[in-house]
Order: structure tokens, then C-alpha cells, then sequence
């Protein structure tokens, strides 16, 4: 799923970039240089949800870029980050049974391949 919100980029001292989410308290995230803060200010919002999603806390609501307001340092700009549902799911499969035979004596995890054959499927 895809969430978007503001962010608040701060230009420091020594050229290097804070970034605060209004809407998500202690999302707080660092840049030494403009495209370095906009790709950790993604990674801190996809953890930041993950972690609220983890918890089973509510997820804000992005407020209006008109209502945020910014002093002379900073800018404001948008952030979006796609964040997925990693939580386990069961599934029943079928596979022939000399595939489950050598599956147990391989002593390999048939969720583990299952899930590395899909991911690199749908990459």
C-alpha cells in the first residue's frame, strides 16, 4: 500500500538536511545532501507505518500541505513510501509427492522456497 505525507525538510548548518513528519511524531529522519535526506525521509516513512502496522496502531491521516506551515530554513515537500503487509499468511498447496519427499529429505523449508520462487517472480 502506498502511503503519502508531508514531510518538513530542514536545511542545517553544515548543508546537511532534517526531515520531520508533522503527522507522525518521531519520524525523524537525516541527509548529508538534498537527494540523500529525500531517500532516507522514504525509508523513515515505509518504517515508521511498518512499525505502526506491527503495533496495530492507528495510522494518522496526512494533513493538507496548506495547513502546514514552514519557517525561513526549511521547505516542505511529499513523501511517498510503499509499504507491505509482511505478516504470514497460510496457504494449502498441492505438489507431487516425490517433490515433498525430497523436499523433507533436503531438510529444506517449503514456505522458504515457496516465497523466494514468488519473490523473484513478481520482482
Amino acid at each position: 500500500m502506498e502511503y503519502v505525507y508531508p514531510a518538513i525538510f530542514h536545511k542545517n548548518d553544515d548543508g546537511s538536511y532534517t526531515v520531520l513528519y508533522p503527522d507522525l511524531p518521531g519520524c525523524v529522519s537525516e541527509g548529508k545532501t538534498l537527494g540523500n535526506a529525500m531517500y532516507m525521509a522514504q525509508s523513515a516513512l515505509a518504517q515508521w507505518i511498518g512499525y505502526l502496522m506491527d503495533k496495530k496502531i492507528e495510522i494518522p491521516k496526512a494533513s493538507p500541505v496548506k495547513k502546514i506551515k514552514t519557517t525561513n530554513n526549511d521547505f516542505l515537500n511529499l513523501i511517498c513510501a510503499e509499504v507491505k503487509n509482511t505478516r504470514a499468511v497460510k496457504r494449502t498447496v498441492s505438489i507431487p509427492k516425490w517433490m515433498d519427499e525430497k523436499v523433507v529429505q533436503s531438510g529444506l523449508s517449503l514456505s522458504r522456497v515457496l516465497q523466494d520462487a514468488l519473490s523473484e517472480r513478481l520482482a
